[in-house]
């Protein structure tokens, strides 16, 4: 009698086949997937900001007094640094900080700190135009008020770092505007970006 020796395991061409296929789905699937985060970074930063204006105009109205939002950074219009929400009791849109925690409970003394938000991740830019170039902040009645006096405006998100540019680069932007009262809502591909 003869025993007939199965084959066990792959042959040198089957492996080859099978690499040839996973690189060439790995080539195709990569650069789809950097978009995929790219995009998620962008609705993350939008989110983030929406979520500070949101929050700052809440908090006006139960604290029933002037809450800011003010870039950190010394250049204007440009929001890229973070922000800081804060009760703004002197109504003048600079955080005046003596360290002291308890003022946001007590809503005496000098401004509290409520939130920071962070910087943006690089490549990313946030303007806005000279309605809000430093801050923007909430009344009371939660109506918006920018540091120009103008209560409407606009910021614009974009992400520099895509490679993108002109109608894709737009394409991707967010357009965040803040309407006369005071909410904001987000625009996808109409922000002219820097």
């Amino acid at each position: 009698m003869r025993k007939t020796l199965s084959n066990h395991g792959f042959t040198l061409v089957e492996l080859m086949v099978t690499l040839v296929v996973i690189t060439i789905l790995l080539t195709t699937a990569i650069p789809s997937f950097q978009d995929v985060i790219r995009d998620n970074r962008t609705t993350t930063h939008t989110n983030n900001l929406i979520t500070a204006l949101n929050l700052a105009r809440s908090e006006a109205i139960e604290r029933g007094l002037q809450v800011t939002i003010r870039r950190k950074g010394s250049t204007s219009q440009n929001w890229d640094g973070g922000w800081d929400v804060f009760a703004d009791l002197d109504a003048d849109g600079v955080l005046d900080d003596d360290g002291d925690t308890t003022l946001c409970e007590s809503g005496e003394g000098e401004d509290c700190l409520i939130r920071t938000y962070d910087a943006l991740a690089n490549g990313y830019t946030l303007r806005t135009g000279a309605n809000f170039a430093d801050w923007v902040a909430y009344l009371p009645n939660g109506y918006s008020q920018g540091s120009s006096g103008t209560a409407d405006g606009l910021f614009r998100l974009c992400d520099n770092e895509s490679g993108a540019t002109g109608a894709e680069l737009i394409a991707r932007s967010r357009a965040i505007a803040i309407t006369i009262s005071g909410r904001p809502r987000t625009q996808t591909g109409t922000a002219s970006c820097p």
